[in-house]
């Protein structure tokens, strides 16, 4: 089965998924088997690789390293072409729907095909929205582009929306990696409300209650990156 196939059957059991993201830039391949010890014992299901501006080959690296201690599913969450690699099970192939950025909407695709063509990756479509959080995201500084404002509801919702008609198959919702404020609950129940298709949260989200909140406004997976490299203790609070 799919992994795609996998979220949905855990979305229809009513199984909150949850994924660790590592940036390779901000990570020690020497801290991998701790790492990854820590994030076995605790309610993770999947573990995301990826960042805003990271070498070509610590990827690649960091994945293999990653795989030689875990049987979770390693999911690329690519800030450029350059991190794709067929070592990991699948790729978030992501369009920043939030953008009018012509690279991140569709550019960067097509430049990815050649390296897709004759990969085992499997390919998950998903539509990447970048919401205001109170600072300047590291996705924003790459992309060049402006997030949404947190305030007006209805056009995020809107977005969402959009991705789906699309034919994405995953919209994720980010407030950006080092956010000073998570996603609101109203965001995410009226971005939830209207969506058809598996919904990812992920930014500034540094608390258990922060997480319970995400899932009961209706995230059907939640995403923690920072809130661990700043303190491997919080994986305490997370244990099965």
């Amino acid at each position: 089965m799919s992994i795609y196939q996998n979220i949905l059957e855990a979305i229809d059991n009513d199984e909150k998924l949850f994924a660790v993201l590592i940036d390779p830039d901000k990570f020690s391949l020497a801290d991998t088997e701790k790492f990854i010890k820590n994030v076995n014992a605790s309610i993770t299901t999947h573990i995301f690789v990826g960042g805003s501006t990271v070498d070509e080959n610590d990827t690649v690296a960091l994945v293999r390293n990653i795989k030689k201690h875990t049987n979770l599913p390693v999911v690329l969450f690519p800030g450029d072409v350059t991190q794709i690699t067929d070592q990991a099970d699948a790729l978030l192939f992501l369009s920043l729907l939030s953008s009018r950025n012509a690279e991140y909407l569709i550019s960067k695709h097509v430049e990815a095909v050649s390296k897709l063509r004759d990969s085992s990756l499997e390919v998950i479509p998903t539509g990447y929205l970048l919401i205001e959080s109170g600072v300047k995201t590291a996705v924003e500084k790459v992309t060049k582009s402006k997030p949404i404002d947190r305030e007006n509801i209805q056009y995020i919702v809107d977005t969402a929306s959009a991705g789906q008609f699309l034919g994405m198959s995953l919209i994720y919702l980010e407030a950006g990696s080092g956010a000073k404020q998570p996603l609101t609950s109203e965001i995410i129940k009226a971005v939830k409300k209207e969506l058809k298709i598996p919904l990812i949260v992920g930014g500034g989200l540094r608390t258990k209650y922060q997480i319970e909140n995400a899932y009961l406004a209706g995230a059907d997976m939640v995403v923690v990156g920072t809130a661990f490299e700043e303190d491997e203790a919080f994986f305490e609070e997370l244990k099965k």
